[in-house]
């Protein structure tokens, strides 16, 4: 009974987004209440619940994101993104166009999140394959897998970010391991897929060939600007690897894990990016402040989607459904971390959204953490690779990429959901080689 309580409450949540229309936190927590009321559980209870899931989910998230949005403005707004690719690209020269705006993808892609990264960086990469000749899809579509993998694998993005949370899994071997899994299925989904596309002549329209593109001398160095994209991962990296090497105890060490702390490395960087691409550049506090103030409006969605995800999730705990499914598939032969893949993708292809994918399954597989010796930073990244699975017509990146690209539904699915499809499927494989040594 509670394994088809759970189904219900899926679909419910399905067709509240997808037929409904309806906002995906309301629909949250109309699927919580659902799901405690036919579990059997008090009406206070259900109430006490969803707060519970609701404030242990943000209380960690809400400074991790925060500060992420606020470092993405700053190195949108500054034109470091813009500085990034367009080096990066002078510097690969034609022939390597496609690793160019890989590596540019994957530096913007940390800091932003995938549709502010999109809109910042598309406009670029339709002057490179004008002014080149060279196909838009062949030069676009590696950029969007790299985009795509920061978004499903790596911290400080909302999703991979809350499942670490919530699987009590360490943020900086979540980033180490999903940089490792992240190479070759961006390569794979990237480079190599796009080099196979024929006889689709992506034609975008008139008005994104004219975006606004700064001068030289209005955007911050290139050090800079990699620097200062990159510092959060630098820090967290640097913390994890000084902490499996160094096995004493010692103040040196104490400081490390205190600045490699994800909460802390976003708030160094954000104050480092003030000055790099801001102050430093005789920008005014009051502008730059005006910037961060903005981009905190851009999360606020984001972040009620997450605690809507986490009340789900305390309901299946308090509700007994967690304890169910943990006994359910305790006995199972498959490996854990192909079942959160799995139902990862079954989520993914019904809702669409890969954040909402990627939490729903996180909840749902909980029970696995504590049922077996499986890596949680591992079933992080199965996750995150089942919720980018087979994107399609129920998914707004889905519909980005087809408008932006003005391509036909048919042509969106043959290039589109098969670059997604092959991200999840190689990302599952890098996880279970990992496994293998971990």
């Amino acid at each position: 009974m509670p394994l088809l309580i759970v189904i219900s409450g899926i679909l419910l949540l399905f067709v509240l987004i997808a037929r409904f229309k309806l906002d995906a936190f309301i629909s949250f927590i109309t699927v919580c209440i659902f799901v405690g009321l036919f579990q059997g559980m008090q009406l206070q209870s259900i109430v006490e619940s969803i707060q519970k899931g609701i404030g242990d989910t943000l209380g960690f998230l809400v400074l991790i994101l925060g500060f992420g949005a606020m470092l993405g403005k700053l190195v949108a707004d500054s034109g470091a993104a813009q500085r990034i690719t367009s080096k990066l690209i002078a510097s690969f020269g034609i022939k390597y166009i496609q690793w160019a705006v890989v590596v540019a993808g994957f530096i913007v892609g940390v800091p932003m999140f995938y549709s502010v990264g999109f809109v910042i960086l598309i406009p670029l990469v339709f002057t490179v394959a004008a002014s080149s000749g060279l196909p838009l899809i062949y030069v676009g579509l590696p950029m969007l897998a790299s985009l795509s993998v920061t978004h499903g694998f790596l911290p400080p993005h909302p999703a991979p970010t809350a499942i670490s949370t919530m699987f009590n899994a360490d943020i900086g071997k979540t980033l180490l391991y999903g940089i490792i899994v992240a190479i070759p299925s961006i390569i794979i989904a990237g480079p190599l897929f796009s080099r196979t596309i024929k006889n689709i002549n992506a034609t975008p329209l008139k008005e994104f060939y004219n975006p606004v593109i700064l001068k030289d001398e209005e955007m911050p160095a290139m050090g800079a600007s990699i620097f200062t994209a990159l510092l959060p991962v630098i820090l967290i990296i640097f913390s994890s690897v000084f902490t499996i090497v160094y096995k004493g105890d010692s103040m040196l060490k104490e400081i490390i894990e205190f600045i490699g702390n994800p909460v802390i490395a976003m708030l160094i960087s954000v104050l480092v990016a003030i000055y790099t691409l801001g102050l430093s550049r005789k920008k005014k506090m009051k502008e730059l402040m005006g910037s961060i103030s903005s981009s905190v409006s851009s999360i606020t969605m984001i972040l009620l989607i997450i605690s809507g995800a986490g009340a789900l999730k305390q309901i299946l705990i308090d509700s007994g459904v967690s304890d169910y499914i943990g006994s359910l598939l305790d006995g199972s032969q498959i490996s854990p971390l192909i079942l959160a893949w799995l139902i990862a993708t079954v989520i993914r292809v019904c809702v669409g959204s890969a954040t909402v994918a990627g939490l729903t399954a996180a909840g749902i597989v909980l029970p696995l953490i504590s049922n077996s010796d499986v890596s949680p930073e591992l079933m992080v990244l199965a996750i995150g690779s089942g919720s980018l699975m087979l994107s399609h017509v129920n998914d707004a990146g889905f519909w980005m990429f087809k408008e932006y690209f003005n391509l036909t539904v048919k042509e969106t699915l043959s290039t589109w959901t098969v670059m997604e499809t092959i991200v999840g499927i190689t990302g599952l494989i890098g996880v279970l080689i990992l496994n293998i040594f971990i």
